[in-house]
């Protein structure tokens, strides 16, 4: 299908392939961006997808539209047919990554970050090699092909430990192992799912804030579309948490940290276009845990908050052009010194806070337990944005179907590795009036520090029990952390429970602490609302 020809030349764009849990929609707002970019520079756009179900594969978005899979031969065939001056792989996710190397080696152009800077960042040696230069910490890991080097690799980096198969979508089989039982049992899905592959295992940072990065680079000057704190601990995957920005509990410093090792990161992998760092946070130390020189989930989402469309960016840069000439205002509030650091897209005194939070499909998938952990299962996503944190965060809830109470009861359950945070939080809830339930460990253990709860039954213990307290709308809002074991807890029930009745849960104290800072700023608010449009508020920025 064809609609017009350029006098430029063309271009080609691998998309993301048949959607599913863990690669999402977002990597189609990518990719339609990038078309809309590059066509607005006047080249002849290529898709090439495989989804009815996505923008990219419309008729009337790309000049030429392939409803190919995405794999080396098909592409190959493609680029033959049509010369192109180069292809894209750096907007659809993590299924046209893996081509790179084999598209350039059949001597196909790839536009944007060279497939040896691709390399670079996907290989866990050569990432780790890059790591050292740099003087940038990751948490220690290793590599197992077999259940006893697993064994001796979590033994040595120490317990808890993120377990996952090599190359699989969605963080697929990863799990968070607190002991070699635990392991043993892991091990043999993750054996299963790898192929024969090889077994990574990364020490776990328990209690520590994860930050998401999103950015833009030339080869010469780096801009940050922004910096997310996720709301749930890290461990709790990057597509599934909830996130804000700017970031609303870290000190300036560390923040200021993070933009300098992203920029030093981008540049030290010569990055043309888009890239994705992941950061943990643990004791004042910065850990470096993943970096993805491509389109993120996260994109569309950070393109909203600031203003800036940054898959365009990305495809103009891929095809020759610089950040100076994309963006001159921003280079010129740098050199004003309105800007946080050189990297910053929003100018320094911005009054909002955007929050996105992920909606899941729980309610189609009746057997699966919904709670959060490091395999990603969130289909989709919304914005909050409001002058505070807590009331964009309220407003995300509201968007994704929860509402969150300002009075009524709270049920509190969590694992005993979560019992001492849970303290002020129990307390807040107390001073904004709620009357709190808790299950026999937790109800002992709020006692023990003067906070009054009644203690209800859990699932196995008879009736009436927590579950027909949530059946009969007696509960108001679940916090109810996971223990780490995988068998159908009394857990489970609650929260299939919850997720019928339609009934706000969470499974973080990150998340509960959101939830009161949310609810505090709504009462503030008298209830009331307000209605922000995008375009007004970015009016006023790009000037």
């Amino acid at each position: 299908m064809s609609k017009s020809s350029t006098k430029k030349g063309k271009v080609v764009i691998l998309g993301s392939g048949p959607n599913r849990i863990g690669q999402g929609i977002e990597f189609d707002y990518a990719c339609v961006h990038a078309i809309w970019g590059l066509q607005s520079e006047g080249y002849e756009t290529i898709m090439v997808n495989c989804n009815p179900e996505t923008v990219s594969t419309d008729y009337d978005t790309a000049d030429k539209l392939y409803f190919e899979p995405i794999v080396y031969e098909h592409v190959l065939d493609i680029v033959e047919k049509e010369k192109p001056l180069g292809v894209f792989v750096q907007f659809g996710g993590q299924t046209p990554l893996k081509l790179a190397l084999p598209l350039q080696k059949a001597g196909v152009p790839i536009l944007g970050t060279s497939p040896e800077s691709i390399d670079k960042a996907e290989d866990r040696e050569l990432f780790r090699k890059l790591l050292l230069d740099l003087g940038l910490k990751q948490p220690p890991s290793g590599v197992a092909t077999s259940l006893e080097e697993a064994l001796e690799v979590a033994e040595k980096i120490g317990y808890p430990v993120l377990v996952r198969p090599s190359y699989v979508l969605g963080g697929r089989a990863m799990r968070i192992v607190y002991d070699p039982e635990e392991l043993k049992e892991w091990i043999k899905e993750a054996v299963e799912v790898s192929n024969d592959r090889p077994i990574l295992i990364d020490k776990y940072l328990e209690n520590s804030i994860e930050l998401d990065v999103d950015a833009v680079a030339d080869g010469e000057d780096v801009l940050i579309g922004a910096v997310m704190e996720h709301i749930e601990e890290a461990g709790v995957h990057s597509g599934d948490s909830a996130a804000a920005i700017p970031t609303y509990t870290l000190d300036k410093e560390t923040v200021e940290r993070v933009k300098d090792y992203v920029r030093k990161l981008a540049l030290a992998l010569d990055v043309k276009g888009l890239i994705n760092i992941q950061f943990a946070i643990k004791d004042g130390e910065i850990y470096v845990l993943e970096v993805n020189p491509r389109s993120s989930r996260s994109v569309p989402y950070v393109s909203k908050s600031v203003g800036y469309p940054l898959a365009q960016l990305a495809a103009k840069i891929g095809v020759g052009k610089k950040l100076r000439q994309l963006v001159p205002e921003v280079f010129k509030r740098l050199e004003e010194g309105d800007v946080h650091y050189a990297s910053d897209f929003l100018p320094k005194n911005f009054p909002f806070w955007t929050v996105k939070e992920v909606v899941f499909p729980w309610d189609r998938f009746p057997e699966e337990d919904p709670v959060l952990g490091p395999e990603m299962k969130s289909t989709g996503e919304v914005m909050g944005i409001d002058k505070t944190f807590g009331l964009a965060y309220y407003k995300a809830q509201l968007a994704a179907g929860m509402r969150l109470p300002t009075e009524g009861k709270v049920f509190l359950s969590v694992a005993d590795k979560d019992k001492p945070r849970l303290l002020e939080i129990a307390k807040e809830f107390q001073r904004l009036g709620f009357k709190i339930l808790a299950t026999r460990g937790t109800h002992k253990f709020l006692k023990e520090h003067g906070i009054e709860s009644e203690m209800v039954l859990k699932y196995s213990e008879g009736r009436p029990n927590i579950v027909d307290l949530i059946l009969n709308k007696e509960v108001h809002l679940i916090i109810n952390t996971p223990s780490g074991k995988r068998e159908r807890s009394d857990a489970y029930y609650i929260r299939r429970a919850a997720v019928q009745e339609k009934i706000p849960y969470y499974t973080t104290l990150r998340a509960a602490q959101a939830v009161l800072e949310a609810i505090k700023d709504f009462k503030k608010a008298g209830g009331k609302l307000e209605v922000y449009a995008l375009q007004d508020i970015f009016s006023q920025i790009h000037t």
